[in-house]
């Protein structure tokens, strides 16, 4: 086993993990700082996988987006209302049989298969190849929805602002 399976491994692991934990919380504040390591997880899997775009985009739009804004609407909402959000349901058996269930299909995987990893197999990095075709053959399109995004900041902007 060499560095590159002990780091899938360990993206593997802290996925599969914080997302069990996702779940089987009762806390909805912790089970979305759970969801942050989730997200944090698959991202470092698309990385070795030679997907940095991917990677970069779920770290900006989930992790940087979505998840905080998830966390500051529910800590702001707990401290309005002065009511304790919490979570009656319990899905530790439910979870218990997925994650089993996920395990045993996995070990019989990585039974059956023979590892030969080299240099070779390890992907390159996307980026360059988005980027060119963002800024020479997309180059119009992408200042359109530039000028699109801008135009939808400015009406959001105008319609919050108070008269």
């Amino acid at each position: 086993m060499n560095l590159y399976d002990f780091i899938f491994y360990f993206f593997a692991a802290l996925t599969i993990v914080s997302a069990f934990f996702v779940v089987t919380t009762k806390n909805i504040i912790y089970a979305a700082f759970n969801l942050l390591l989730t997200f944090f997880g698959v991202a470092g899997i698309y990385v070795l996988l030679g997907a940095d775009f991917l990677a970069i985009v779920q770290l900006i739009i989930y992790v940087g987006g979505i998840l905080i804004l998830m966390l500051f609407g529910v800590m702001l909402t707990n401290k309005i209302t002065n009511v304790q959000i919490k979570t009656e349901a319990s899905f530790v058996i439910p979870a218990s049989i997925g994650v089993g269930l996920f395990a045993g299909v996995l070990i019989a995987i990585l039974l059956k298969t023979e590892w030969r990893n080299s240099p070779a197999d390890i992907p390159i990095s996307t980026l360059v190849p988005i980027g060119k075709l963002l800024m020479e053959e997309w180059a119009f399109v992408f200042i359109l929805l530039g000028v699109l995004l801008l135009i939808a900041l400015i009406g959001a902007a105008s319609i919050a602002r108070k008269e």
